[in-house]
């Protein structure tokens, strides 16, 4: 039995809450460097201070994952309980960030609106597979992508507007300009209504009606029976390296945030360790043995996918953490978050933003779809991506801001496909019962490069370049193609 396909305004009431969901994640991406400069941080300090972002994805979504797999709330449903909670806690978070006058306060802050964030985003992206037929999962991850440019078009946006309108766009050190202030505040309520629209508009299978569509679910045994034959070594070596990590770090005194790299590696070993001697007693069911389980069990295609994630996720957070310095110091003259110049240039950072997400918005609905129809998914996100490299490359050779445009026109065709064409291919592949966890762990792939580049990337700006940020463009263009390279490897799933 097949589900029933949607139309138009199913798909658009599926996928609308991540419309308010991005304008969250595009505030926190155009404004947390510029509150952690205007509290006091330097140029090099930026990645640790971004790396609670990542970590509260990394640690969020696979749990919101695995419960919501397992979630049944009766008129509520599965995955509409999450959209609910993280979306009212992020609105909160919003509403409370500009107030922030310490440094900490902000930092933690950000954690905290990260995990609301990731509370409602990772069921989102597990929402259209639930709902969807397998031949509507390219449009309905499109139609995602555009709520999520359209939504990163307002969020991002929003502080231009404001200045033109007379706000005051600049503050004394340690204190947060009013633009910023009423963005982040319009924002957590716009967040909150798009949510509660797609909760209120949308009806989930039961999980009686799941069972008809794609039946019965797969035996979970049989992944915590290949846990309990794994060898224990292979989780002895991920602790050995995050210790060899450790070492380095202490020995050759890099940047104290790179700890962090060493101690994710353990982790996850001392995790893989205790989640395969407890399947070995027979004690497999817990959060842990299934999670880890599901994560060294992962399909095929996802492991492929997931080179080509850490690749075009690397190129992305570079982009966020270092845009603004880059455009303030070479395209408005200044490196001063305290001067009228840096606040321009902040301003238009916060512009070109809102333009590649507005070229991600229509190419998602205008361009991917043709593209994959007649090209197939997998080159048309390698083509996408090619086009995102050569955007990040442009940086080096342009000094006019208003050329930047240009450049995020590639930037903004590559993040289409990168939300989009991934979550199509995958969805395809994954058993329907473990929809959510997959789409969690995938989210592994995406936060770990993140992560990388923000306890190394302060520490190679500090030793080659400390006083030219531009360089972390040439960074962004190269590891943008080898994504695109890694995706050579992925074979077309048909529908």
């Amino acid at each position: 039995m097949e589900k029933p396909r949607q139309g138009f305004w199913g798909l658009w009431n599926i996928s609308f809450g991540f419309f308010g969901i991005q304008i969250g994640f595009a505030l926190q991406n155009g404004n947390m460097s510029r509150i952690f400069q205007a509290l006091g941080t330097s140029l090099d300090d930026l990645p640790a201070l971004w790396i609670a972002a990542p970590l509260t994805g990394l640690l969020v979504q696979p749990l919101i994952g695995h419960f919501s797999d397992r979630t049944w709330l009766g008129r509520l449903g599965r995955r509409r309980p999450y959209f609910l909670a993280g979306a009212f806690l992020a609105a909160l978070s919003l509403f409370v960030m500009p107030l922030s006058e310490v440094l900490l306060v902000a930092a933690v802050m950000l954690w905290i609106l990260d995990a609301s964030l990731n509370i409602s985003m990772e069921p989102f992206r597990a929402f259209v597979g639930d709902m969807l037929r397998k031949d509507q999962h390219t449009a309905g991850y499109a139609v995602q992508t555009a709520f999520i440019g359209a939504g990163a078009v307002v969020g991002s946006v929003f502080p231009y507007v404001l200045d033109s309108w007379g706000v005051a766009n600049v503050a004394p050190i340690g204190h947060i300009p009013d633009t910023v202030k009423y963005s982040f505040w319009f924002g957590g309520l716009a967040l909150f209504v798009a949510v509660l629209w797609t909760v209120l508009t949308t009806k989930e299978y039961s999980p009686a009606e799941m069972e008809m569509f794609d039946g019965p679910a797969p035996d979970s045994g049989l992944t915590m029976r290949a846990l309990a034959s794994r060898s224990l070594a292979g989780a002895t070596l991920w602790i050995v390296a995050g210790g060899a990590i450790t070492f380095l770090v202490a020995t050759l005194g890099l940047e104290k945030e790179v700890y962090l790299l060493g101690a994710l590696l353990a982790g996850y070993g001392i995790a893989s360790l205790i989640a395969i001697r407890m399947a070995k007693s027979g004690r497999d069911n817990n959060i842990l043995s299934h999670i880890v389980g599901d994560f060294s069990g992962m399909p095929d295609i996802m492991k492929k996918l997931a080179l080509a994630q850490f690749f075009s996720w690397s190129a992305l957070f570079i982009m966020w953490i270092y845009t603004t310095p880059v455009v303030a110091q070479y395209m408005f003259g200044s490196a001063d978050p305290a001067s009228e110049a840096y606040g321009d240039g902040s301003n238009w950072v916060g512009t070109l933003f809102a333009i590649y997400n507005g070229v991600a918005a229509l190419a998602a609905l205008l361009l991917l779809p043709k593209m994959a129809a007649k090209f197939g998914k997998v080159k048309t996100h390698i083509a996408c991506l090619v086009a995102g490299s050569a955007g990040y490359l442009s940086f080096l050779f342009i000094r006019d801001p208003n050329l930047l445009i240009f450049s995020e026109l590639g930037i903004g065709i590559a993040w289409a496909s990168i939300l989009a064409m991934p979550y199509a291919i995958l969805a395809s592949s994954l058993p329907p019962s473990k929809m959510g966890v997959y789409m969690g762990l995938f989210n592994v792939f995406v936060v770990i490069p993140q992560l990388l580049v923000a306890t190394v990337m302060g520490s190679i700006l500090k030793a080659f370049f400390p006083t030219e940020p531009i360089w972390t463009m040439a960074f962004a263009a190269v590891v943008m193609l080898c994504a695109a390279l890694a995706m050579l490897r992925v074979k077309e799933v048909s529908d």
